[in-house]
């Protein structure tokens, strides 16, 4: 039994390899040419492999940007778990370094690319028919919410506003229309705004310490 398991693993070691290079260069020329304008036979290409053996990995152009999404998304929630279950950390420091890692996600090319791709009905359909957006969203949402309940339970938030409320507003907060016009048109750096936004967000949901009597 050893010796049929070893090659086995070989050639899917092999296959996720290919795999994970084809991810990497159709990143690479969905960013400099754009979606619609990238062909599967530039892709190969660049590999250095036959467009069927792309077709093998990825039955289509859409199914290559679903995979994109899915590796990202996947990667940028297991930061935010990361963060959220840091020990020592109040639910203020640790939502503020949500955001600073989520402002960090739009100042990459691939997240605005995939950010007018989404906004594009017939990618809207094929991310929400493949059930891509509702699970990696609601495990954001889920992590956020517990947070805001957090810092509510040990005195940081506001207890009358709904933790629903404060989860929108802190969503509000990551816009790429917002980054394109704060950052790319006036100039101002990425932890600039960061800043800025946490200290609004953070003294708008703070709770009220009233003096004792």
């Amino acid at each position: 039994m050893p010796p049929s398991t070893a090659p086995r693993s070989w050639k899917e070691k092999q296959r996720q390899e290919r795999e994970a290079l084809i991810l990497q260069t159709a990143e690479e020329v969905f960013c400099e040419k754009g979606y619609h304008e990238t062909s599967i036979d530039e892709i190969a290409a660049r590999v250095g492999i036959a467009k069927g053996t792309v077709y093998l990995h990825f039955p289509s152009k859409e199914d290559l940007l679903v995979a994109l999404f899915r590796r990202d998304t996947e990667q940028v929630i297991s930061e935010v778990e990361a963060i959220a279950s840091s020990p020592g950390c109040s639910a203020r420091e640790k939502l503020e370094a949500i955001l600073h890692l989520l402002y960090g996600e739009l100042f990459k090319k691939r997240t605005r690319l995939f950010y007018s791709i989404y906004n594009s009905p017939e990618m809207r359909i094929l991310l929400e028919k493949k059930k891509e957006m509702g699970a990696h969203w609601g495990q954001l949402t889920h992590c956020l919410e517990e947070l805001l309940a957090e810092g509510q339970a040990a005195g940081e938030f506001d207890p009358e506003l709904p933790t629903s409320v404060m989860l929108s507003l802190f969503l509000n907060l990551v816009s790429v229309r917002g980054y394109e016009r704060l950052v790319g048109q006036e100039g101002l750096a990425p932890a600039e705004v960061v800043r800025y936004l946490a200290r609004i967000y953070f003294k708008g949901i703070a709770a009220e310490h009233k003096p004792s009597c």
